[in-house]
């Protein structure tokens, strides 16, 4: 399907990162998975990741990605087990990150979620705060690499892609990270680069 879009688009050329989406699932339900090569994965909590992968990580070179929202009381663990942060929201996050990555001598790389739908329910900033905010965040020493969304569910995700395409495209940024098994494809339109895709690999959570 993706190749398929990609000639579609006669973009055969890129390559998005596919994250396979493994949160709540058990490492034996993930492990044919990193058996055939698979290397990144995405979580959306903490804790339940440090249980899940602290044995399997390393020795399987495996890329893990945060994609729920981070609290700052976990961000030492999260900065431990995380190399990528997808859901960057707040100054006061930020500042906490760039502590910890100085006292860990680890960087991970960082996406700035943004909330297009100016929903109450998620997290993510304004984009009307960007550019202020990714100066505020690259001054601290934080490696952002792209944007994140999650596009409102009741509504077409293109046209919210197409802005957040045109976003990263004003800050000179490369990634973005969008795009979910219900509308991988549509994002792969707006040059989304980093796909999180859980149901259509693992099938429905219990």
């Amino acid at each position: 399907m993706i190749n398929s879009k990609l000639l579609e688009l006669k973009e055969k050329e890129r390559i998005p990162k596919i994250i396979a989406v493994s949160k709540t699932f058990k490492i034996e339900h993930i492990m044919p998975l990193i058996e055939y090569g698979h290397k990144d994965f995405g979580e959306n909590k903490v804790q339940e990741a440090l249980e899940k992968w602290i044995d399997y990580k390393s020795i399987n070179n495996i890329n893990l990605h945060l994609i729920g929202k981070l609290q700052t009381n976990k961000v030492k663990t999260a900065v431990k087990i995380f190399d990528y942060i997808h859901s960057l929201d707040n100054e006061k996050l930020a500042k906490k990150i760039s502590e910890e990555q100085k006292k860990q001598n680890k960087k991970p790389k960082i996406f700035i979620q943004i909330n297009l739908g100016e929903e109450d329910q998620k997290s993510g900033i304004n984009k009307d705060n960007l550019v202020e905010f990714y100066n505020f965040s690259k001054n601290l020493g934080l490696d952002i690499i792209g944007l994140m969304c999650i596009p409102p569910f009741d509504e077409n995700p293109s046209n919210f892609f197409s802005q957040m395409s045109k976003l990263n495209q004003m800050i000179n940024l490369r990634e973005l990270s969008m795009g979910m098994s219900s509308d991988y494809l549509v994002a792969l339109e707006h040059k989304a680069s980093y796909l999180r895709i859980g149901s259509n690999i693992f099938g429905q959570r219990g």
